[in-house]
C-alpha cells in the first residue's frame, strides 16, 4: 500500500485547497418589485417571474384584498 514519504507541508496542502471556497451567489433586481432575488427563480417578495406572477405571496394577496 503506498504511503508518503513525508509529511505533506501546510503551504502544499493549503495550496491544494485554494479553488474549494464556495462562491457568493450573484443577485439581481427584481423587474416587478425591485427586490433581490437570484437569477432564474421565483421572486420570494412579490410571486413574480420572467414578468408574470406565477406565486401567490402574502404580500400579493394583502394588495388585493385592499384593492
Amino acid at each position: 500500500m503506498a504511503v508518503p514519504k513525508k509529511k505533506t507541508s501546510t503551504s502544499r496542502r493549503d495550496q491544494r485547497r485554494a479553488h474549494d471556497a464556495l462562491k457568493s451567489s450573484n443577485y439581481g433586481e427584481c423587474k416587478n418589485c425591485g427586490e433581490l432575488s437570484r437569477p432564474h427563480h421565483v421572486c420570494a417578495a412579490c410571486g413574480h417571474y420572467d414578468g408574470k406572477q406565477v406565486l401567490r405571496t402574502r404580500a400579493s394577496e394583502d394588495e388585493t384584498n385592499a384593492a
